[in-house]
């Protein structure tokens, strides 16, 4: 299976479509000012105290009060306050690393109030991004996150992927740890640490050891709340997670960013360094690639996937109903022979649609009914098969006798939704009609209006490619006259996703100018 990363860098956003054998499976987009994202270690605050709920609610800064479960404690949790008073009371030594005795581990069966009282200044990390109307989920035991392991601080165990097979390698990587894990640290080896030789992964320890101890020698001047240590770039960081030997392609739009990937790959294998490219063409890089054309075939409430057979897909606050259709496909065989065949497709689509709109929480799907027990087997085999790849936790259900199936998915992050359906290009969905000799006018006065009113210094106008064509053609264009009346430089951006009647305005920094 070859696989590419495509991504597109914006000036106030990162968009990141993962390809495998040229089909989208995965997309991302990230604001370049995002907070409280997965992984983010925070100094905060209780503010409340739920014994019902033997919970705690705690400011992080964000506008609705983070939830910490007692179980998300984690069983050091006295040592890490123990740190942390100390760390306030100015006792010990930020730097380097304090080197404290640890405490006994919680009580698992222990009440929040026993532990936590309001007030109190507490180190947590985002477990679970803000959704809907939610604040974020936090857990106490923090960890920063690598490629070969996860450093785990104030723990002493060494656990080891259940993803790597063999016992040999399973101890052999376990002693190694071992051998160079410092005191009061814990890790996590991570699937990708396979074969790899302690030189290498006694580097990375180091450096996840240097890039928590520096953030936590800040904590001195640190005002209550405020993020400790973020995430890394989420670029390099998606990198990092989804990167293995079947990659072919690495392309960025960013030449800094695609120089930053390119240093990072190098580190992990020196001889991949030259998958990362830069791209500069003209065209946009999703519309090269041809990932705005899959974005627009996967997303919406109808997804077509063999043969006429289509999905249904409707979502609700944290449950997700699946329906398979054969729709017009021909008839081949008789009916539990053609249901087989289509649910086995759709097991297929499915699996790629749950990665790419990350849908989490409760998803059922009510397939095809089929009467033998085996061809029902076949297909939950099947879903087993093609979720493999997903890195997200689940746990998948047998069919039911009705073709009835449930997943499960670890919900994290905002499910990625994308309209793809368009307002009519001629009436905008107003059902008034614009008259469309009007159209280059309208256009002309927004020039003016960029160039004179907000006095900016360069234009790019996406358009369709008809409207382009239109602009462009001749000697002497409209975007060659406007060019000599303004003295700035416009440039014209066609786009085959774009509406017919539609246009949109970037200013030299390529910020969207909303007219």
């Amino acid at each position: 299976m070859s696989s590419e990363l495509i991504i597109d860098v914006a000036a106030s956003h990162v968009e990141i479509a993962l390809l495998e054998n040229k089909r989208l499976v995965e997309l991302n987009r990230e604001s370049n000012d995002v907070k409280f994202a997965v992984g983010d270690i925070y100094l905060g605050k209780v503010k409340k105290i739920m014994p019902g709920l033997n919970a705690a609610f705690v400011d992080v800064g964000y506008e609705k009060d983070a939830f910490l479960h007692y179980l998300d404690l984690g069983p050091q949790f006295q040592t890490l306050n123990k740190f942390l008073k100390l760390a306030a009371a100015k006792k010990i030594k930020m730097s380097p690393f304090p080197k404290i005795n640890p405490e006994p581990d919680i009580n698992k069966d222990g009440k929040i109030a026993d532990v936590l009282k309001t007030g109190q200044t507490i180190l947590v990390q985002i477990a679970k991004e803000p959704i809907s109307t939610k604040g974020p989920r936090l857990t106490s035991e923090l960890s920063v996150a690598g490629r070969n392991m996860v450093l785990v601080p104030f723990s002493d165990k060494i656990s080891v992927s259940q993803k790597i097979e063999t016992a040999e390698e399973k101890n052999r990587l376990k002693k190694l740890i071992q051998s160079i894990c410092p005191k009061n640290y814990g890790v996590i080896v991570r699937t990708a640490s396979q074969g790899k030789m302690v030189a290498e992964l006694d580097q990375e320890l180091r450096r996840l050891i240097s890039k928590y101890e520096n953030a936590l020698a800040k904590l001195e001047k640190q005002v209550v709340p405020s993020l400790v240590l973020g995430e890394s770039d989420r670029t390099i960081s998606l990198i990092r997670d989804v990167y293995n030997n079947d990659f072919a392609n690495i392309f960025i739009n960013d030449e800094d960013a695609a120089s930053d990937a390119k240093e990072y790959v190098g580190t992990i294998d020196s001889e991949k360094k030259k998958i990362v490219k830069y791209y500069n063409g003209k065209q946009p890089i999703f519309e090269y690639f041809g990932v705005d054309k899959q974005i627009k075939a996967s997303f919406g409430k109808t997804v077509s996937f063999k043969s006429g057979a289509y999905l249904i897909i409707e979502h609700t606050e944290a449950f997700h109903v699946i329906d398979v259709n054969s729709g017009n496909r021909s008839k081949t065989g008789d009916q539990e022979t053609n249901a087989l065949e289509v649910n086995l497709a759709a097991a297929e689509e499915i699996a790629r649609q749950l990665r790419l709109r990350d849908m989490g929480g409760i998803i059922v799907i009510d397939f095809i009914d089929m009467h033998g027990n085996d061809n029902r087997q076949k297909v939950f085999e099947k879903m087993k098969e093609v979720m493999a790849s997903d890195r997200t936790t689940h746990n998948i259900l047998p069919l039911s006798k009705f073709c009835l199936m449930q997943i499960t998915r670890q919900r994290v992050r905002q499910e990625m939704a994308i309209e793809t359906e368009e307002n009519c290009p001629v009436c905008k969905g107003t059902g008034k009609v614009t008259p469309t000799l009007l159209f280059i006018e309208e256009i002309e006065q927004r020039v003016r209006y960029i160039f004179e009113e907000l006095q900016k210094k360069s234009l790019t106008i996406e358009l369709h490619p008809f409207v382009g064509a239109f602009l462009t053609r001749g000697l002497f264009s409209k975007v060659f006259k406007w060019r000599w009346k303004y003295h700035k430089k416009i440039r014209i951006v066609e786009l085959n996703s774009m509406n017919f009647l539609g246009s949109k305005y970037y200013d030299e920094f390529q910020n969207e100018i909303v007219i």
